[in-house]
C-alpha cells in the first residue's frame, strides 16, 4: 500500500498535488486534518512492501511513529520544512527536509521534481504566506489569491469549522494540472472566496489584547470564524506590519487556548524555539504555534511573547 499522510493547508495540498500530477496518488490512501493536526503518523499502520509519504508534517512531533513505522518494514519518504531534530539514519528513510525560512514544502517538493508542477509550487508558497518564494517560482496575483484561500480553509479545530475536509479538497483539486482552470471550473474557489471575505470583515474589529514594541497579541472569540480566520489574519497582520510579531489566540474544545505565532516579516526567525518551550509547541523560523496552551498558562505566554519580540 501507499499512504499519503499531508498537512490539511495550501502547503500540504499543493505539495500532493505536485506529485500527485508527476507520479499518480489517486490510489494512495490519504491521512490529513486540519492544519494542527500534525501527529498524522501515529495512526498509520504499514510494514513490508509499503510506503509512506509524508508531506508538511512535523518530523519532530511523529518521530516515535516514524521509527515504528521503519522497524516494520515500511518505507518513509518525507518532505518537510518545520524543525525536524536530529534524523535517523536508516535505509529505508528518504529525507528531503530543508528549515531555511525562504522555503516552504511546496517548494522543496519543486525542486525535488525539478519545477515539473512550478505554478503549484508558487500556490503553496503564497499560502505559506511566503511572497517573494512565491513569485520567484511563478509570479501570479490569481496564484497568491488561490494559496490564501487554500490556506484559510485549513484553519479549525475540527473539520467542522471547515468548508472543506482537506481530503475532499485534494481530489477537487487533482484533475487539474492547470490551477487557473481550477479557478476557472470548480465552485470550491466561489465558496472559499466567498468565505473569507465574511470571516475578514468580522474580524476587522478585532484589536490586539496586550501589546509592546515590535509584538502584539490578539486572542479571537471563540467560534467557528474565528478559528477559520486565526491563520489568515496573523498573515495579513504580519504583512501589513513588516517589523512586528504576532501570536493569536483561540479558544479550544479542551478549555485551553490554540495559539499561532507569526515572527516579523522582516527578521523571520524564532518562531519554532518560542513554541517548542511549550509542550504542544512547533513549527518553522517564521511561522508557529501551541496547540493547547492552558488557560491558567496564557498571561505567562502574553508576557513571554512580548519579551522574546517586544524589544526590538
Amino acid at each position: 500500500m501507499h499512504f499519503v499522510v499531508f498537512n490539511g493547508d495550501a502547503d500540504g495540498l499543493c505539495a500532493l498535488q505536485q506529485l500527485h500530477l508527476a507520479e499518480g496518488a489517486a490510489a494512495a490512501a490519504l491521512v490529513t486534518g486540519p492544519k494542527r493536526r500534525i501527529a498524522l503518523l501515529a495512526g498509520v499502520s504499514a510494514g513490508a512492501g509499503d510506503q509512506v509519504t509524508v508531506l508538511d508534517v512535523s518530523f519532530h512531533s511523529n518521530r516515535e511513529a516514524v521509527l515504528r513505522l521503519l522497524a516494520a518494514g515500511a518505507r518513509v519518504r518525507y518532505f518537510d520544512h518545520h524543525h525536524a531534530g536530529p534524523l535517523p539514519d536508516h535505509p529505508r528513510l528518504e529525507a528531503h527536509i530543508d528549515t531555511a525560512p525562504t522555503l516552504c514544502t511546496s517548494a522543496i517538493v519543486d525542486r525535488y521534481l525539478g519545477g515539473a508542477q512550478r505554478a503549484w509550487a508558487a500556490v503553496g508558497a503564497y499560502g505559506d504566506n511566503l511572497k517573494e518564494t512565491g513569485n520567484a517560482l511563478h509570479a501570479d496575483p490569481r496564484l497568491e489569491r488561490l494559496g490564501v484561500l487554500l490556506n484559510y480553509n485549513s484553519y479549525g479545530e475540527s473539520e467542522q469549522d471547515l468548508f472543506f475536509p482537506p481530503a475532499e479538497l485534494h481530489r477537487r483539486l487533482a484533475p487539474h494540472a492547470d490551477p487557473f482552470q481550477f479557478i476557472r471550473e470548480d465552485s470550491a474557489y466561489k465558496t472559499l472566496e466567498n468565505g473569507y471575505a465574511e470571516d475578514m470583515e468580522r474580524a476587522a474589529s478585532l484589536k490586539p489584547a496586550a501589546a509592546r514594541g515590535n509584538a502584539a497579541v490578539y486572542v479571537l472569540p471563540d467560534a467557528s470564524w474565528a478559528r477559520r480566520v486565526s491563520g489568515a489574519l496573523a498573515n495579513r497582520l504580519a504583512r501589513s506590519a513588516p517589523a512586528r510579531a504576532h501570536a493569536m489566540l483561540s479558544p479550544n474544545s479542551a478549555g485551553g487556548m490554540q495559539v499561532s505565532v507569526r515572527a516579523p516579516l522582516e527578521r523571520p526567525a524564532g518562531a519554532a524555539a518560542l513554541c517548542l518551550e511549550y509542550q504542544t509547541g512547533g513549527g518553522r523560523e517564521a511561522a508557529a504555534g501551541i496547540n493547547h496552551l492552558p488557560i491558567e498558562g496564557v498571561e505567562a505566554f502574553t508576557g513571554r511573547f512580548l519579551e522574546y519580540y517586544g524589544k526590538s
